[in-house]
């Protein structure tokens, strides 16, 4: 379906490599509060993090849906994501 899935993390370099080494996608690191900021996503102050925000990117870089959670769950189901990729590309036609 041509779906690309990027990931990112407050973990410096070395951290975020090892969990990149386990998946089939990229990984960023060391994103910040004000990267938080900037996508509007939750950040933690007493632990230092960003909370889960993820976003469907059509390949015009305009986002098609997000969620964004303040905590361990809310995550968009990947079967959902092709789900509404199948019902976007329908409405092309």
């Amino acid at each position: 379906m041509g779906i690309k899935v990027v990931a990112a993390s407050v973990d410096p370099l070395d951290k975020a490599k090892e969990i990149a080494d386990t998946v089939l996608y990229p990984v960023g690191y060391e994103v910040t509060r004000e990267t938080a900021d900037r996508l509007g996503a939750y950040w933690e102050d007493r632990r230092g993090i960003i909370q889960p925000s993820e976003f469907l990117i059509d390949g015009d870089g305009v986002i098609k849906a997000c969620s964004y959670s303040d905590g361990a769950i809310g995550r968009i189901d990947p079967r959902d994501v092709i789900k509404t990729v199948t019902f976007l590309e329908s409405q092309k036609k």
